[in-house]
């Protein structure tokens, strides 16, 4: 697998990066296939440099909030009224309950056809796995405000752990255990970000990733722009026996 980071901007669009928003590839049967996993504000636009809209085959929104999903409203548009081509088919998108209703509202004046000639909204349910293409993906809800999953991507042998938001749970142990590659919410820091039950500390998401066993490599992402990077990467160090990485805007990663 190939994962490359659209958006890593945590709860807004910073000035380097859009919000959250990762496009995952993988070679199956003579063909590319490309999954979205959030579609955050920003990201529609540097999805572009990535892929063609047209070729996506599937998205999967950990949670409503905005910033991992308000640009499904776009996605809509394009999708819908791009004169350089013929509408493609409706393209699969995994979330939670209400996804659709929620973006639809998000788009005013939609006609009586809403989104769904488009958009095939399909319900994320915990441990329910979605195929699609070589992926599997596995749902795993996470400890946030709302409805939210962490997803475990499997393709080719490989793993590719995404927290979305969360503080520490359970859950992230069965998320995380073996995954070749955990990409983990921080934030939040360490002596200054008191709230539980919202997101990871960098060093809370390298607790979670040595306790689930087998992490090959650890990276920080959905870090707000008011953070230094510097700092999350310091708080998940301390416990992380390797090296820490952080989450670059239009990096490419081999899974």
């Amino acid at each position: 697998m190939k994962l490359t980071v659209v958006g890593c901007s945590g709860s807004f669009a910073g000035p380097e990066s859009p919000a959250s928003c990762y496009l995952v590839r993988a070679e199956h049967e003579g063909r590319t296939w490309r999954l979205v996993l959030d579609l955050g504000n920003g990201a529609l636009g540097a999805l572009q440099r990535h892929a063609d809209l047209a070729d996506l085959d599937g998205v999967v929104i950990s949670h409503l909030h905005p910033d991992h999903c308000i640009d499904l409203t776009g996605m809509y548009v394009q999708r819908t009224f791009d004169p350089r081509r013929p509408r493609p088919g409706r393209l699969p998108v995994y979330g939670p309950a209400g996804t659709a209703d929620r973006i639809a509202a998000a788009y005013e004046g939609l006609d009586d056809g809403g989104m769904t000639g488009v958009l095939d909204f399909r319900r994320l349910s915990a441990g329910v796995p979605v195929h699609i293409g070589p992926f599997t993906v596995r749902p795993v809800r996470v400890n946030h405000p709302v409805e939210a999953y962490g997803f475990r991507v499997e393709a080719e042998g490989r793993v590719l752990a995404y927290s979305g938001d969360t503080d520490s749970c359970d859950a992230l142990s069965p998320l995380f255990a073996d995954a070749d590659l955990v990409l983990a919410d921080s934030a939040f820091v360490e002596g200054r970000d008191d709230a539980r039950g919202i997101h990871l500390t960098g060093r809370r998401a390298a607790e979670a990733a040595v306790a689930a066993g087998g992490v090959g490599r650890l990276m920080l992402t959905h870090i707000p722009a008011w953070n230094d990077p510097a700092v999350c990467r310091a708080d998940a160090a301390a416990v992380w026996p390797g090296e820490v990485e952080l989450a670059q805007p239009d990096e490419t990663y081999q899974v």
